[in-house]
């Protein structure tokens, strides 16, 4: 499928993309490649290909969620530039 150069130039403009006006051939050029690229592929019989969400089956991938000791408090608190108490001081932010 072929690309014209307005084509570009209208594309760029409603993206509001600033594109060289010696970029605007190559471009065409390279947009026409992959839209012919995608022709081919529509001529693909993808009539028994079950659709899928993702390219590979997988199942949950993390691990399990198991319960565990809590930081201690002091050890939380360790770092922070500013505590009072049991809780971190934090600037206000409104």
């Amino acid at each position: 499928m072929k690309i014209s150069k307005n084509e570009v130039l209208h594309v760029a403009k409603l993206a509001h993309l600033t594109i060289d006006k010696e970029d605007v051939e190559k471009l065409s050029k390279q947009i026409s490649s992959i839209l012919d690229y995608v022709d081919t592929l529509k001529q693909v019989d993808t009539n028994c290909v079950k659709p899928t969400s993702h390219a590979l089956l997988l199942t949950n991938a993390f691990r399990e969620d198991t319960p565990k000791e809590h930081l201690d408090l002091e050890k939380a608190l360790a770092n922070a530039p500013k505590k009072e108490k049991d809780a971190f001081i934090v600037p206000k932010i409104i």
